[in-house]
C-alpha cells in the first residue's frame, strides 16, 4: 500500500513539474509564465516531497520535509507578487491579448499606494 501512495505521489509531482516547465515555454508573456510555474512547481514540489517522505518513513526526514514544504507554500506566493510588481512597474509588457489592466493609471508610483476609483467620479448623494 505504501508503494502505491509513494509512486502516486510522485507520477502528480512528475505531472505538475512537467506543467509548469510546459507553461514557462508556452505562455505568452512574464505575468502568466509566472502564475503557471508558481502554482505547478508549488503543487510538484510538494508531490515530490511528501513521495519521499513516504519512501524514507523517517520522522525526522518527514519533519525536515513538512517545513520544506511549509517554506515553499509560505515563500513562493510572495516571491511570484513581488517578481511580479517589479516586473509591472519596470514596463515589462503585457501580451497582446491582455483585454483588462486594471492596475494603469490607478497606482501611485511616487508614494506606492492604489488611487481611490470613486475619488475621480462624482457620487450622488439622495
Amino acid at each position: 500500500m505504501r508503494e502505491i501512495f509513494i509512486a502516486a505521489f510522485m507520477f502528480i509531482g512528475t505531472f505538475f513539474m512537467f506543467v509548469a516547465a510546459l507553461g514557462v515555454v508556452r505562455m505568452p508573456d512574464l505575468f502568466m509564465r509566472l502564475s503557471t510555474t508558481t502554482k505547478a512547481a508549488t503543487l510538484g514540489a510538494m508531490s515530490l516531497l511528501l513521495a519521499t517522505a513516504f519512501y524514507f518513513d523517517d520522522f525526522g526526514i518527514s519533519g525536515r520535509i513538512a517545513a520544506i514544504i511549509a517554506f515553499i507554500v509560505l515563500t513562493a506566493p510572495v516571491a511570484a507578487h513581488m517578481i511580479g510588481r517589479a516586473a509591472y512597474f519596470s514596463n515589462v509588457p503585457l501580451w497582446k491579448g491582455t483585454i483588462c489592466d486594471e492596475l494603469r493609471n490607478r497606482y501611485d508610483t511616487r508614494v506606492h499606494i492604489l488611487k481611490d476609483p470613486a475619488a475621480n467620479e462624482e457620487t450622488e448623494k439622495p
